[in-house]
């Protein structure tokens, strides 16, 4: 039986990891490779990622069984146009992982590509490109399939047969009900975090001081703000509608909650932070969501020379891997606070267990 070939155009994060999960799960699958970055074709190549690099999309789209785009939300438009002048295979499935739906979803109908099944994998990571492709990724992660009308169930098992070497959970949805759910769980938080970060930049010219204060929480609770912003201009015109209707519905409980403020409405002002706390404790912990999660362990550590290299120590000797480490605050003879960030519960809850079997130290999650 001749072996099945999967084209994946984009070889950044999404696209290295998804390589690696198809082989892991399917090692006869021919995987080719086409990057506008040659060094990501070539890096793709030599870690085994890929099995060929495509000559062109014109060249490789033709001899393709499925067709991955992981590019962004604007190339992908541009190569779905591509593809539609291109005679493919009858049996060929094409899919993406824009992180918006409706406009990717609409194009290829409209362009006549009735094989078309949009995919959005709700994962990300702190790094990015090729050399940040992960197997795990997508571990517990929801990966979304938004197919056109009518649902294409065959494709879509056959897609979901393909990646299952990511262990995401599949979830099929509507591209209107993807969108609005993204923009409000994903794409307003972001832009909210952005504003904060540049408010800040402004705010520490007049007050120095906040700059340094700022490493704290402020720093935590703004940090997908670091994300890429070539990517995150497509997604908010990719999500026009949805997202003006989200930030018309911000700022008008921002100017309810400014009026509470100047009137010194004491029970509204309550009310509000109440009702947010009531909403947020019934919120699954650990889950992962379309932000990715990040996993953090407080660590009580005493001011003394050598602390943190034998914390990472202990770290590194069981093979764990960490997003960031933080001291949160040091001060002579008193306990600190070292943060140690990880990018799975299970790499967390191992860390635990050989912190508390090699010291007597005290932690604590949020």
């Amino acid at each position: 039986m001749k072996e099945k070939q999967v084209l994946i155009v984009g070889l950044g994060l999404i696209g290295a990891s998804l390589a690696l999960a198809i082989k892991k799960e399917h090692p006869n699958t021919r995987i080719i490779g086409l990057d506008v970055q040659k060094e990501s074709e070539a890096f793709a190549l030599k870690r085994g990622m890929i099995d060929e690099i495509a000559e062109s999309l014109d060249l490789a789209a033709p001899e393709a069984d499925v067709i991955l785009l992981c590019s962004p939300v604007e190339a992908v438009k541009k190569q779905l146009q591509i593809i539609s002048r291109i005679p493919l295979k009858e049996s060929v499935i094409l899919s993406d992982a824009g992180s918006t739906k409706s406009e990717i979803v609409d194009l290829a109908e409209t362009l006549g590509l009735e094989n078309f099944i949009g995919g959005h994998p709700m994962a990300g990571s702190h790094k990015s490109g090729v050399t940040a492709g992960d197997e795990r990724l997508f571990e517990n992660a929801y990966y979304i399939f938004t197919p056109g009308k009518p649902k294409d169930q065959k494709r879509i098992k056959a897609l979901q047969s393909l990646l299952a070497g990511t262990q995401a959970k599949f979830v099929v949805m509507s591209t209107e009900e993807h969108d609005k759910i993204t923009g409000l769980l994903s794409h307003l938080p972001h832009v909210i975090a952005a504003g904060l970060v540049n408010q800040s930049k402004a705010f520490n010219k007049e007050h120095p001081g906040a700059g340094r204060l700022a490493a704290g929480g402020f720093r935590d609770i703004t940090r997908i703000a670091s994300s890429d912003p070539v990517m995150w201009t497509d997604i908010l015109l990719s999500n026009k509608e949805t997202l003006l209707g989200l930030l018309d519905n911000w700022r008008g409980e921002m100017d309810q909650v400014s009026e509470w403020i100047a009137a010194e409405n004491r029970e509204a002002i309550f009310q509000f932070f109440y009702e947010a706390k009531e909403t947020r404790n019934q919120m699954p912990i650990h889950k992962e969501g379309v932000i990715p999660a990040f996993h953090d362990l407080f660590i009580d550590v005493p001011d003394v020379p050598g602390v943190i290299a034998e914390v990472t120590g202990i770290i590194g000797k069981a093979n764990l891997s960490l997003i960031n480490l933080k001291i949160l605050e040091t001060r002579e003879d008193i306990f600190g606070i070292l943060q140690l960030t990880f990018k799975r519960k299970e790499d967390l809850e191992r860390a635990k267990e050989c912190i508390e079997k090699e010291t007597d130290y005290l932690w604590y999650e949020k």
